[in-house]
């Protein structure tokens, strides 16, 4: 027997996409915007949750796009990226790059860094990376970059839990 009191030759209890959805929403994430230059005159950037360090040495960090996106071709083409850290004051802009929008980067204020790509103002943190590996995993592409440059600010961090955005506060 295994401690939840299941043999462990038993089946597992079946369960379907959206009880997998619910109990992937009990776990916090801190809120990005990826971007990286499509073309000469054109930039692409989305909303993702599912940004994560791998390793300190090197310095690699993933983050994974559904392969339905538009923009998955120039994510794919591109050898460079950036990943902005959103702060709690950017909701809106969090909303904005995870819906589709005529032009996501109108109005937004950023500079250019390092990757050539979008580093937006405001965010609490902004991670430069080349490219490192790329892997199909089911309906996504999971991307894996060299961080090559960092900035931090100061700031509260936006966080996405059980569908809402907030931030985080110390424990006590």
């Amino acid at each position: 027997m295994t401690s939840s009191g299941r043999s462990s030759g038993t089946s597992p209890a079946a369960f379907d996409e959206r009880q997998f959805r619910d109990a992937l929403a009990q776990f916090a994430t801190g809120v990005t915007i990826v971007c990286a230059r499509a073309d000469a005159q054109r930039f692409v950037g989305f909303t993702a949750n599912s940004f994560n360090s791998v390793s300190l040495d090197p310095p690699l960090v993933l983050w994974s796009l559904a392969r339905r996106s538009p923009s998955l071709a120039a994510f794919e083409a591109a050898e460079r990226y950036a990943v902005n850290v959103l702060s709690l004051g950017q909701v809106d802009l969090a909303r904005r790059f995870s819906r589709p929008h005529a032009d996501r980067f109108a109005e937004v204020s950023y500079r250019l860094g390092w990757s050539e790509a979008p580093l937006i103002d405001g965010c609490v943190a902004w991670i430069e990376c080349r490219h490192h590996a790329r892997h199909r995993a089911g309906d996504h592409v999971v991307f894996i970059g060299e961080v090559v440059t960092v900035e931090r600010a100061r700031g509260n961090p936006l966080v996405f839990h059980h569908g809402r955005y907030g931030t985080i506060r110390d424990a006590h």
